[in-house]
C-alpha cells in the first residue's frame, strides 16, 4: 500500500494547492527534516549553536502554510528553494534580534550570512578539500529531502560533524575544536559519518 512518502513532492504540492488539507500536512511533514538540517547549519554558522533551529523551522512551516497560495512554482526544486528563502529570512530576523539583545554586552560575533543557496543540500555540501569523493558522490545526488532524512537518522555526533564539515564547510581544525576532539579524531569521525550516511541512503533506496 502506498504511503505519503511514496508520493512525489510535486504531486503533494499540486494537491495541497487545490485545498487538500491532508496533502498539505504530508507535504510539510516531508520537508521538516530538510528544513531542520538547513536551519541548523545556518543558525550554528551565525550564532555558534546559541539558538534552537527548531523554532526557526516551525516558524518557516507556519509561514509557508499561510502563504502557500502565493507560491507560483511547480517543481520540487522550486518548492525547496522557496522554503529556503523563507527560512533564510526568518534566520536573518533571528540574528538581528539576537544581535540587538546582545549588543549592549559587545560580546556577539556574527559571521556574514552564507550566499543564497549555500545551504542547499545538493549544492552546498561539497567540502573544501580535494580527494573527498565519498561525500562528493553523495551530495551530487539530486535528492535533497532524502539526504536530509538520512542525516537526521544518524547518531548525534555523526549529524554534527556532517553539518559542521559539509554544510558549514569548516576546515577540520575548526571542526575538531568545536567538537573537543583532535584533528585526526575528527577526520576519522567524519569518515565514519560519511559511510553511515551512504548506508542510510542505500537503505532508503
Amino acid at each position: 500500500m502506498a504511503t505519503s512518502n511514496d508520493i512525489p513532492v510535486a504531486d503533494l504540492l499540486a494537491r495541497a494547492r487545490t485545498g487538500d488539507e491532508q496533502a498539505a500536512n504530508d507535504l510539510f511533514a516531508r520537508c521538516r527534516n530538510y528544513l531542520a538540517v538547513v536551519a541548523r547549519a545556518q543558525v550554528e554558522s551565525w550564532l555558534r549553536a546559541k539558538a534552537d533551529a527548531s523554532d526557526i523551522v516551525q516558524e518557516t512551516l507556519v509561514e509557508a502554510n499561510r502563504d502557500l497560495r502565493q507560491f507560483r512554482g511547480t517543481t520540487e526544486a522550486e518548492w525547496l528553494a522557496w522554503l529556503r528563502q523563507i527560512l533564510s529570512r526568518n534566520a536573518a530576523d533571528f540574528v538581528r534580534r539576537y544581535r540587538g539583545t546582545e549588543k549592549r554586552q559587545q560580546r556577539l560575533e556574527v559571521p556574514l550570512a552564507p550566499p543564497p543557496g549555500h545551504s542547499s543540500l545538493a549544492a552546498g555540501l561539497e567540502p573544501r578539500d580535494n580527494g573527498e569523493t565519498p561525500t562528493q558522490e553523495i551530495m551530487r545526488l539530486e535528492r535533497e529531502i532524502q539526504v536530509a532524512d538520512a542525516i537526521m537518522r544518524l547518531e548525534p555526533d555523526h549529524q554534527e560533524i556532517i553539518v559542521l564539515r559539509n554544510l558549514e564547510r569548516l576546515p577540520f581544525e575548526e571542526v575538531a575544536q568545536r567538537m573537543n576532539r583532535s584533528r585526526p579524531a575528527a577526520q576519522m569521525l567524519w569518515m565514519r559519518a560519511v559511510r553511515r550516511l551512504q548506508e542510510e541512503l542505500k537503505r532508503a533506496g
